[in-house]
């Protein structure tokens, strides 16, 4: 591939407007600390409920809940139902994807 095509092909990605514009909201919502230890702590220990998060993180069930509901606007989180509460995930390649496009 030619010099020239590679540029073309790469300016038609900065026109994707939803792919950029969710990169930002996805940047923007992990730049807190919490939501950050959240993304973290969903990436090596998968399926945790609101309490164990809170209680790993040091922040309020209500705090952490408010971030995961941020987290999951972003696309980033997903819930599911383990008996009588919801256990969070990161999303499949969600994380991997934002840390590819802010490492390079």
């Amino acid at each position: 591939m030619n010099m020239r095509s590679s540029l073309q092909r790469i300016k038609s990605e900065l026109q994707d407007s939803q792919a950029i514009e969710l990169c930002a909201l996805q940047c923007g919502t992990i730049g807190d600390g919490t939501k950050l230890k959240i993304c973290y702590l969903l990436r090596h220990h998968p399926d945790l409920n609101v309490s164990t998060i809170a209680e790993l993180v040091g922040t309020s069930v209500s705090n952490t809940s408010h971030s995961l509901n941020r987290l999951k606007a972003a696309k980033l989180v997903e819930g599911r139902r383990c008996g009588q509460t919801i256990c969070y995930s990161l999303k499949p390649d969600a994380f991997v994807n934002v840390m590819n496009v802010i490492g390079g």
